[in-house]
């Protein structure tokens, strides 16, 4: 068993660093204009993502498809859980559209978990992926995938039609899982992202810090990562959505996530985004490296 720092109340309480920016920015005020104009739907903005205004300015914005009722219950997220809605069949070309009505030029794709499906969702998610391209052929593509319960032919069918760089995330270190994602495995995780690398795509990973984690399990975490295949790396801030979900154990300073980076770093991954406001899609548009 690991012993745990006992944390004060003034360690718990949010630190100054976790203030968020208002957006501002002349590009960031046109696409919201369009946002608002077409009535689009983005994941930056109902998940009141605190880089918005820095994402959509850069030409990034990230779509959540498949619902917004997921059949998993993380005591980490703040997505809805239940008996999801049918499948839209004609999601994939307001996707699409959406992206091209914002002349977004990285697109970023997620969606909830669809264990209650077949497919896992999977046909939709490459649809939309092979809409998009042909209705923007200019614009990459980020995937930030589930892990289809482990049913690999439905990871392989998204897999297929190549998006430029494909993330599944850790979350958070292999003791901590079963308490903070319910129905995944960090076992399941790591072949997941083990498959995607091994069909030559840029592979991504994200993990939430604050959780209860100590060092060395970050590190082990990290190793694990890189073992499987991961070149790009994000850890952020885990902040708790509402008073049912998993409390923050701590606030982590700063200079620790830039430590962290450093060391991510010198292990061998290929890009390392390190922030107490990094969230999986931040700076996505800069992870296309030379591959």
């Amino acid at each position: 068993m690991i012993d745990l720092p006992i944390l004060s109340e003034e360690k718990k309480r949010k630190p100054e660093w976790l203030r968020v920016k208002l957006p501002v920015g002349q590009e960031y005020a046109h696409v919201r204009s369009l946002v608002d104009k077409h009535k689009l739907h983005t994941i930056c903005e109902s998940g009141d993502c605190p880089n918005m205004g820095e994402c959509w300015g850069a030409g990034t914005a990230t779509f959540m498809i498949l619902g917004n009722i997921c059949t998993r219950s993380c005591s980490f997220c703040a997505v809805a859980t239940g008996r999801p809605l049918p499948v839209e069949l004609n999601e994939p070309a307001r996707v699409a559209e959406s992206v091209r009505l914002m002349n977004v030029r990285h697109c970023v794709i997620t969606s909830v978990d669809r264990d209650d499906l077949k497919d896992g969702g999977s046909t939709i998610w490459a649809e939309t992926i092979l809409v998009v391209r042909e209705q923007s052929p200019l614009t990459t593509l980020e995937t930030l995938l589930p892990d289809f319960k482990g049913i690999w032919e439905n990871l392989e069918r998204v897999l297929a039609v190549r998006p430029e760089v494909v993330s599944h995330n850790l979350e958070t270190v292999r003791r901590l899982t079963r308490e903070v994602r319910l129905q995944a495995k960090y076992d399941r995780s790591l072949e997941c992202l083990k498959r995607i690398s091994a069909a030559g795509l840029r592979t991504k990973s994200g993990i939430m810090l604050g959780l209860g984690e100590t060092e060395d399990e970050i590190y082990e975490a990290m190793d694990d990562l890189l073992a499987n295949g991961v070149h790009i790396l994000t850890l952020g801030q885990y902040l708790q959505p509402t008073r049912k979900h998993h409390e923050v154990i701590e606030y982590v300073h700063p200079d620790k996530f830039a430590l962290y980076k450093e060391i991510g770093m010198q292990k061998g991954f290929r890009v390392v985004e390190s922030g107490p406001m990094v969230r999986s899609s931040y700076h996505a548009e800069k992870h296309l490296f030379d591959f």
